[in-house]
């Protein structure tokens, strides 16, 4: 069973470069957002990764207080709005840990994003991470503007999904419309996504599945494993959402990734 969606080419719509399906629809464009940099607060506790074990389970139990602890920390600096905001998460890494393996980006940012989005109605549309040795991680959180996108890229296209993020389809769309993908050279990478989706969509959970789909680019951990790409390269990370009502559940991806 095929689920391919048709690559998108470069057209010209008022003196900018745009996508273009081969039908002629202009694509809508995903907004990137500036990364916060405004004063870091130091967390009190080390970042957690996201975990999917028991309630009970002492993972679920040092994250929740992780996630506790960043939003007091973070609590005299949110306001009730409806203007857009970003987070950036720094986190400090042992010596001892290997940098470029496992510790994904997207799953420390995956349980303080919707932590914060649920108990604080945070309107998040833009979310940052990176990892570097160190003992010390910090957060950041603050209001955020649209951006023109990345101007240096190794490697940048735009992908349409049609297909639910919780199916294989939607992660053989993405792969099948990586033209031109090589993978890139050993070591650190800087990547951004930026989604286009309706106004339904539950943009966090279009993050992993979208990675998951990125092996082409990445690398993969083994052969035989399909969709575990080597993510934990991924040093610097930042995720985006543009809401387009007409998109329905469609989902258009904008990426851009450079080497460290």
């Amino acid at each position: 069973e095929t689920h391919a969606c048709e690559p998108a080419r470069v057209g010209q719509v008022g003196g900018r470069n745009v996508a273009v399906w081969q039908n002629g629809a202009v694509l809508p464009e995903p907004g990137f957002f500036t990364r916060p940099e405004g004063p870091a607060l130091t967390l009190r506790l080390p970042p957690r990764l996201a975990s999917w074990n028991a309630a009970s389970h002492p993972d679920q139990l040092l994250l929740a207080n992780a996630l506790g602890d960043a939003e007091d920390l973070l609590r005299p600096y949110l306001n009730e709005s409806e203007e857009p905001w970003a987070l950036r998460l720094d986190i400090g890494l042992p010596e001892t840990v290997k940098l470029l393996d496992h510790h994904d980006l997207d799953n420390y940012l995956f349980p303080l994003s919707r932590r914060l989005m649920k108990n604080r109605n945070l309107p998040l549309v833009s979310v940052w991470a990176t990892k570097s040795a160190g003992v010390i991680s910090s957060i950041r959180c603050e209001p955020t503007s649209a951006h023109a996108a990345p101007e240096v890229a190794d490697y940048r296209t735009t992908i349409r999904t049609t297909a639910s993020a919780q199916t294989r389809a939607f992660k053989q769309q993405i792969r099948e419309q990586l033209t031109g993908c090589h993978e890139m050279a050993a070591g650190p990478v800087s990547l951004e996504i930026a989604f286009a989706v309706g106004s339904r969509r539950n943009w966090v959970n279009l993050w992993k599945p979208t990675i998951d789909a990125l092996g082409g680019l990445l690398g993969w951990t083994r052969p035989d494993r399909e969709w575990h790409p080597r993510d934990g390269r991924i040093t610097e990370l930042g995720l985006h959402r543009t809401i387009h009502p007409a998109l329905g559940t469609d989902v258009v991806i904008a990426l851009a990734a450079r080497s460290l």
